[in-house]
C-alpha cells in the first residue's frame, strides 16, 4: 500500500508459446524464468497482493512453490496467441472478490527489472497524481532515420520534415520495454490499455531491460546476471 492506496500486482504466464517452448519455466541462471519476476515482485514496498494467471498447471505450480499465490486457473480462451495482452488483466481484476486502487502487470518474460523499478513507477503515479506509469528504455536506433521501401523500391521516411543531419542533434527516443506497467484500476477499466495519452514514462537502464522473447535474448540475460 502507499498513501492509503492499495496495490495488486499480476503475472500474466500462458503455457503457449511458439518462439520458445516453455520460455515461462524455462532456466535461466538456475531457476525457472518466472521466478525471477516473482522474487523481485516480493521485494517491492507497496504491493499488497502478487498474484499468478496462467492456464498452465506446470506454470501454476514452479509458481506456488516461489511463494506466488494463485487464486484462479485463466480459461483458455484467455490464453491464445492472438489473446490481447490486456484481456488476462481486466479478468483477474474481475474475478477477484477483492478491490484495488492500482494494478501493477508484470510479465515474466522481463526478468533483469528490480523491485526498484516496480515501485519508481507505482510513486510516479501516485506523487505525480497520474493514471498510468510504464518503464521504457533508450532505443537502439533513431525512427529519424529510418524509411519505408515503397514497392518501386524507391524509399519514404518515417517521420517527415526533419531537418536533422547529425547524429548528435537528434533527439533521444525511447521504446516500450514491457518490463513494468501501472494503472490506477477503474482508469484501466474505462480505457482497456496501459498506455493512453495521459501515460507517463519511467527510464529503465537498458541492462535491465532485457525482454526475453527469442534464443538470443536468453543468451544476453544470462551474460547481463553473470556480470
Amino acid at each position: 500500500m502507499i498513501e492509503g492506496k492499495s496495490v495488486l500486482a499480476i503475472i500474466p504466464a500462458r503455457g503457449g508459446s511458439k518462439g520458445l517452448p516453455r520460455k515461462n519455466i524455462r532456466k535461466l541462471a538456475g531457476k525457472p524464468l518466472i521466478a525471477w519476476t516473482i522474487e523481485e515482485a516480493k521485494k517491492s514496498k507497496y504491493i499488497d497482493r502478487l498474484i499468478l494467471s496462467s492456464d498452465d498447471v506446470e506454470i501454476i505450480s514452479v509458481a506456488r512453490a516461489y511463494g506466488c499465490e494463485v487464486p484462479f486457473v485463466r480459461p483458455r480462451e484467455l490464453a491464445g496467441d492472438d489473446t490481447p495482452g490486456i484481456a488476462p488483466v481486466l479478468h483477474a481484476i474481475e474475478v477477484l472478490s477483492e478491490t484495488y486502487d492500482y494494478v501493477v502487470l508484470l510479465q515474466p518474460t522481463s526478468p533483469l527489472r528490480e523491485a526498484g523499478d516496480i515501485d519508481g513507477c507505482i510513486e510516479r503515479c501516485i506523487s505525480e497524481s497520474r493514471f498510468s506509469c510504464v518503464t521504457v528504455s533508450k532505443a537502439d536506433q533513431s525512427p529519424y532515420w529510418m524509411y519505408i521501401v515503397n514497392s518501386d523500391n524507391s524509399i519514404a521516411p518515417i517521420i517527415k520534415s526533419t531537418n536533422y543531419i547529425r547524429r548528435q542533434d537528434l533527439p533521444e527516443v525511447y521504446v516500450l520495454n514491457g518490463a513494468v506497467y501501472v494503472a490506477n484500476v477503474a482508469w484501466l477499466k474505462k480505457n482497456k490499455r496501459f498506455v493512453y495519452e495521459e501515460t507517463v514514462a519511467l527510464i529503465m537502464p537498458e541492462n535491465r531491460a532485457v525482454d526475453i522473447d527469442a534464443e538470443e535474448d536468453f543468451i544476453r540475460a544470462q551474460k547481463y546476471l553473470e556480470v
